[in-house]
């Protein structure tokens, strides 16, 4: 893994639990479709419309694979779908970044 794509979501506080639905449908779409998913995360402290997603690949070519798979896969439109039609996502905003192999998973 080599490229992270951050993603960052700006939830309605009062769906918290429909977004837990949506990342959690993530975790099985995600990895059979080549992404080496890093976690979904909800707010838990401070701010309450926050939410993050992360997911490796090991070029921005293989993002564009992933992307290019994920359009024509039938659950993960479903899942699309799911997010437009309850409106829990107000916003979101996609980042690019090089993953610093040396500190990923580092045990305490």
């Amino acid at each position: 893994m080599n490229v992270v794509c951050f993603i960052r979501y700006e939830i309605d506080p009062f769906q918290r639990e429909a977004f837990r639905r949506y990342a959690v449908a993530w975790g099985g779409i995600i990895p059979r479709l080549g992404g080496q998913l890093l976690g979904y995360f909800l707010p838990h402290e401070g701010s309450n419309v926050e939410a993050w997603g992360l997911v490796g690949f090991a070029s921005l070519a293989d993002y564009e694979a992933y992307r290019a798979r994920l359009k024509c896969d039938a659950e993960a439109q479903a899942n699309f779908e799911f997010a437009q039609r309850e409106r829990f996502i107000r916003r979101e905003e996609r980042r690019f970044c090089q993953a610093v192999a040396e500190t990923l998973a580092v045990a305490a």
